[in-house]
Parts: C-alpha cells; sequence; structure tokens
C-alpha cells in the first residue's frame, strides 16, 4: 500500500466516522476509480429506504455583494442573508425594488469568491481606512480598473496593506457561515456554508471549483492565493477529513478552461496518474454543466451526430478568445476517464451532473422570464425591467469574441464590453437531487453518491436506472421504483458484476415536466464506451411525445414548433407531461467499458432575449437563438467488464 493510498484510506475512516459517507466494500469487487475498495454510499438511518427517495431542487453556485467581482463591477449589494431569504421564496429589497422568487427552492449555497471575499464592502463604511485611502477613492470612481489591479495583484500573489484583507476576510467569512446557520431550517430549507476557489493560471484560465461542506466548515477557505493547482486544493479537503470537516469541490465552465478541465494531464503536465485519477475522482465527485456562461455537456464540434448537442454553447475564455472544445467538455471527459482507466486503473472524470446559475447578483432564479445579460436585471416587466438603451446593448453582438486577452489588459474599458454581449449568456442552471430529507445530511449524501441530475433552468424531474434483470414492463407495477432501487443501480453508480446467462443491461427512465415550463419532446440515452485505445460516443431515442413516429430511416422527426416569436409566447399543445421508457442497449459488448446517462428534452420555447426585444420593441437579434429548448440530464451509469 503505498502513501496516497493510505492517505485516501485515512480521508474515507475520517469521513465514515463524521456521517458514514464512505464505507468500505466486501462483496462484489471495489469497483475501478475507488482507492483500495473505498465506496462512496449514502449517510442515511437505519430505517430510510431509498425507495422513500424525494426531489429536492437547489442552488449550489451563487454570489453576493461579498464577492468582490460583483461588488465592483456590478454594483451588487446584496448579502448572504438576503440571497438565502429570496431562493425560500421570501420577498427582498433590490436596487429599491422588492422581489420574490415565484417558487422558492429546496436548497441553496451561496459561493462566493474566497479571494479578497467581502474585502471591497469597507468602502460601504466611509470612516474606514480603506474608503478614506487613495486605493479606496481610486475603487470608488474606477471600479472596473479597480476590479482589474485588484484581480492582477491576486493572480501575482502579491498585497496591497490599504485593502487590510486578512481581517476584512476573516469578517467576511464569518458572515458567511453564520448567514448559512441562521437561514438552515431543517425538514424545509437546506444551506450549505460553501465558497468558490477561483483559480485562473495566465489571467484568463477558468480552472474554478465550488467548495461545498457537509456541515461544520473550517476557520478560513482555501483560496487560489495560496495555490492555483487543483491537487492543492485536493490536499486542502483531504487535511480538513483528516480533522473531521467533510467537503468536495465541483468543477464548473470547463467550456472556458482553454482544454485544461479535463486534460489529460496534470497541473505539472505530466500524464495521469493512478494517484491522480483517484484523488480527482474522491475529491470532486461531480461537475457543473448547465449555467449562465455556458453549458459544458457536449458540443457539436465534439459530437457532430448529436443533434442536440448545438445548445447554450459559449466556447470562449472569461477574458475573451476562443477557448479549445478537446478538454473542455464533460462528455468528453467521461470518455477520457474510460481511455485512462484502462491505463492506470483508475478514472479521474467518474463525476455526477450539477447545474447552477453563477449569478451575481444574490438572486437564483432560472426563469427565462426572470433574466437579462447579467442576471442583475429581469425581463419581467414587474421586476426591473431593463430600459431599452439596456436591452439594446444587451442584443447587441459580442465586441470582443475572436481577440484573445487577458483582464489587465482590459484594464481601460467598460464593464459591459469586458463582459462582452449579455445574450452570449444564458439564464441559470439547477441541481436536482434524489434524497431522503430536505437536510444537509441527507442532501449532502445524495451529492456524495451522485444521485444528482442537472437542468438548464425549469424544475424537470429524471429517474435513471440500471440493471441485468430490468423487465420491459417495469413501469407498469405500481411499486416500481421500490423495484428498481432494490433491483438495479440509480444515477450516480456502477453496475453490479454481470452474471454469464444475463443480456445486455437495461435502464428505466422516466422525466416529469416543469409544471410552469414547456412539455416533454422526448427522452435520450447518451452511450460512451471504450473502443481501441479511443471513446466513442452514441445518442439512442427511448421515448417521445405520442405525435410523431420513428421515420422510414429510424429517426424521430422533431417535434413541431409552437413558439410566436411576435408575442415570445407558445403552446403546449405538443409534446408531453410525462414520458417513461425502458431501453436495453442492443449494442451492448460485455468486454468494453461503457457510461450511460439520460436527457430530458423541452419542446421549443422563447428564450429570454426574444422575450426581452419583444417586451421592449426590439427587433429580434439575428446573432442570437430565438428559442431554446431545455433539458435535464441525469449523472452516469458506469459499467466495468470483470477485471
Amino acid at each position: 500500500m503505498n502513501k496516497r493510498t493510505r492517505l485516501l484510506l485515512a480521508s474515507a475512516a475520517a469521513v465514515a466516522g463524521a456521517g458514514g459517507l464512505i464505507a468500505l466494500a466486501a462483496t462484489p469487487k471495489p469497483a475501478p476509480g475507488h482507492p483500495a475498495g473505498v465506496q462512496l454510499a449514502a449517510a442515511q438511518a437505519a430505517d430510510d429506504d431509498p425507495a422513500d427517495r424525494r426531489v429536492f431542487f437547489g442552488e449550489l453556485h451563487l454570489h453576493t455583494g461579498q464577492s468582490f467581482d460583483a461588488y465592483s463591477i456590478m454594483g451588487t449589494r446584496s448579502t448572504p442573508d438576503e440571497a438565502y431569504r429570496f431562493a425560500r421564496g421570501e420577498p427582498i429589497s433590490y436596487f429599491g425594488q422588492t422581489v420574490q422568487r415565484p417558487r422558492p427552492l429546496d436548497f441553496t449555497a451561496v459561493t462566493d469568491h474566497a479571494e479578497y471575499m467581502g474585502t471591497l464592502n469597507q468602502l460601504d463604511d466611509p470612516t474606514s481606512p480603506l474608503a478614506k485611502s487613495e486605493l479606496g477613492k481610486f475603487l470608488r470612481e474606477h471600479p472596473l480598473q479597480g476590479f482589474m489591479r485588484i484581480f492582477t495583484v491576486n493572480a501575482m500573489h502579491q498585497n496591497l496593506p490599504e485593502l487590510n484583507a486578512q481581517a476584512a476576510m476573516a469578517r467576511a467569512w464569518k458572515a458567511e457561515v453564520e448567514a448559512a446557520d441562521r437561514n438552515y431550517q431543517p425538514g424545509k430549507f437546506t444551506t450549505f456554508v460553501a465558497y468558490e476557489w477561483t483559480s485562473m493560471p495566465d489571467q484568463k484560465i477558468n480552472l474554478h471549483r465550488n467548495v461545498i461542506f457537509r456541515n461544520a466548515p473550517p476557520p478560513a477557505p482555501f483560496s487560489s492565493a495560496d495555490s492555483q493547482r487543483p491537487e492543492d486544493l485536493w490536499s486542502y479537503l483531504e487535511r480538513l477529513r483528516g480533522q473531521g470537516i467533510e467537503a468536495l469541490a465541483i468543477p464548473h465552465n470547463g467550456n472556458a478552461s482553454g482544454g485544461r478541465m479535463y486534460d489529460w494531464n496534470d497541473s505539472d503536465g505530466h500524464p495521469i496518474s493512478e494517484a491522480y485519477a483517484q484523488r480527482r475522482a474522491f475529491n470532486e465527485p461531480l461537475t457543473e454543466v448547465f449555467q449562465n456562461k455556458g453549458q459544458s455537456e457536449t458540443a457539436p464540434e465534439l459530437s457532430p451526430a448529436d443533434e442536440f448537442s448545438n445548445f447554450e454553447v459559449m466556447e470562449q475564455l472569461l477574458t475573451g478568445g476562443p477557448s479549445p472544445v478537446n478538454g473542455s467538455y464533460a462528455r468528453q471527459a467521461i470518455g477520457r476517464g474510460l481511455v485512462v482507466q484502462a491505463k492506470v486503473g483508475a478514472n479521474p472524470f467518474k463525476f455526477g451532473f450539477v447545474g447552477a446559475s453563477d449569478y451575481h447578483s444574490g438572486l437564483s432564479n432560472g426563469d427565462e422570464n426572470a433574466y437579462a445579460g447579467q442576471g442583475a436585471l429581469s425581463v419581467d416587466p414587474k421586476v426591473n425591467l431593463p430600459s431599452r438603451e439596456q436591452a439594446e446593448r444587451l442584443l447587441a453582438p459580442p465586441r470582443h469574441g475572436a481577440q484573445p486577452a487577458t483582464l489587465a489588459e482590459r484594464a481601460h474599458e467598460r464593464a459591459d464590453e469586458v463582459l462582452g454581449s449579455g445574450g452570449i449568456y444564458g439564464s441559470a442552471g439547477l441541481t436536482g437531487v434524489w434524497a431522503e430529507h430536505n437536510t444537509r445530511e441527507s442532501i449532502y449524501a445524495a451529492l456524495r453518491r451522485k444521485e444528482t441530475f442537472a437542468t438548464s433552468g425549469p424544475t424537470i424531474r429524471i429517474r435513471f436506472f440500471g440493471g441485468w434483470q430490468v423487465a420491459d414492463d417495469a413501469l407498469s407495477r405500481a411499486d416500481w421504483v421500490k423495484t428498481a432501487y432494490r433491483t438495479s443501480t440509480p444515477m450516480g453508480g456502477d453496475l453490479p458484476a454481470r452474471s454469464a446467462a444475463a443480456r445486455g443491461p437495461g435502464f428505466i427512465v422516466q422525466a416529469a415536466k416543469d409544471p410552469t415550463s414547456g412539455n416533454l419532446d422526448r427522452i435520450q440515452i447518451v452511450k460512451v464506451w471504450l473502443e481501441g485505445g479511443d471513446y466513442r460516443e452514441k445518442v439512442f431515442d427511448v421515448v417521445w411525445s405520442p405525435e410523431r413516429k420513428r421515420d422510414a430511416a429510424g429517426k424521430v422527426p422533431a417535434v413541431r414548433d409552437t413558439v410566436d416569436l411576435k408575442t415570445a409566447t407558445y403552446a403546449n399543445s405538443v409534446g408531453a407531461a410525462v414520458l417513461n421508457g425502458v431501453w436495453h442497449d442492443p449494442e451492448f459488448d460485455p468486454a468494453k467499458p461503457a457510461v450511460y446517462y439520460a436527457r430530458a428534452i423541452e419542446i421549443p420555447t422563447p428564450r429570454w432575449n426574444t422575450i426581452l426585444a419583444v417586451r421592449r420593441g426590439l427587433p429580434l437579434p439575428p446573432h442570437l437563438p430565438a428559442t431554446i429548448q431545455e433539458r435535464a440530464v441525469s449523472s452516469p451509469i458506469w459499467y466495468t467488464p470483470p477485471a
């Protein structure tokens, strides 16, 4: 047993002691990617039945005025308290208006940037040393340039003494923790203490992670000023587990990582090793695939045969300039994980899926009519409708879409120019979990075991099970969920060992629409498998709304588009409210590792930019999609042949 395996076992033991999240497997043999047989399992009471798990929807990536970019560039002054109150459906004051989320969330994590957290908020006190300083005056009069200066100082591991950063950050972290604890209502609304680790190598490569704590947090967060290497963040998490503090990290915006988020190599440029793969899979069991700044599921260049891959694509760095697609998307990472596992014996990219907003307003709402540009404005005419001038700017073509640049090179440009046209951004994503209770322990356990799914905003509910004895009529039984938990594997898990007599794996999938959004078009299963020394992928249509049939080529026709672009409305006269299906892999090869996940897709509905243009009497922007087919993706299920 090497030193790294001993460390991981110690971490596992610490987590198990803290709440039973991890248990050592006896039989069957340990799943690949989990060191020395460590299996991630649910932390559940003895009387909890998995079949009683309910769906909970929540937000795992949200910024308030405690984040220095939200404060300086966007003028956000919302507090973590206000963010939690808004999330659970209470009215709050926002830029002088009363706003309220139409439907409360079940859980929320405020993830303000660790870097200079709360530091600029000292400017709110005119008697503070920072407010009285020349730097404070500069920050007030030139917020964008001030942001650039602080960002550059952080990236270069330097310090600005006038900021009094350490003391301010300590106060801010204390306030974050207290706000989360104060707003936690077990059984009704769950909060998590959390933050964002904002690593940005070369001042433009996005390697950001959100760190979510199960319960008690540490005295201070680990920031990118401490290190920009993900491996050092993992070391921090491993040290905390030794102290009984359990947490996980969630990467986001792989699409803006310049190909580095799911690279073949580690931070030092060395090929991924077994130890690296084990550590990454253990510390990062989830990845964010839907959010405001584009999706990271896949891209047309990587999945040309996937007719739905051209969805909310933003292939650019956060500072401008193109971001290569290879190494930037989760589906490719799943395939690369199989390749790496075949080489080193462990899979670094064995993750589940979550969605979030990444809004910097403190207000989490994924509805298309509740978003305009950067989340600081709303398309809803009852809530802060952008002026015509603002709308024209938001809907204009991007100004810097083709030229790579660092933030430092943009230091004298206006905030809206740095951020680009608001139209390239989308509305918020959302995370769904299947858990027994609305508590920190139960929801965190669901995150750990990857019984999660991501949506592009609506509360689409999706279930996904896989097994070797799935009957074609499985869904006809009243207790099919109970049977599925007993005989099959839910999303996020591994198929058990296959008996010689078993046919290919069968999968049960069910999706239910958001009551306030579009009907469902179809459910698909995405398969990724190992083929020689590379991976392959294929998308299978499993079930679709009943007004269509496969054509002669076996293709399911597109659902009819009911969107009226003149009024930015649609009709639920097509599609289905609920879709169910059982599917067996017709191309299964028991010798080849494979991964499966489900994707539910809505009928077309108006995208936020169409709603805004219609309500402001502006022409529809030709460079932006007029409609959107919202969706949900389940966490995968893995098949591994016997060693």
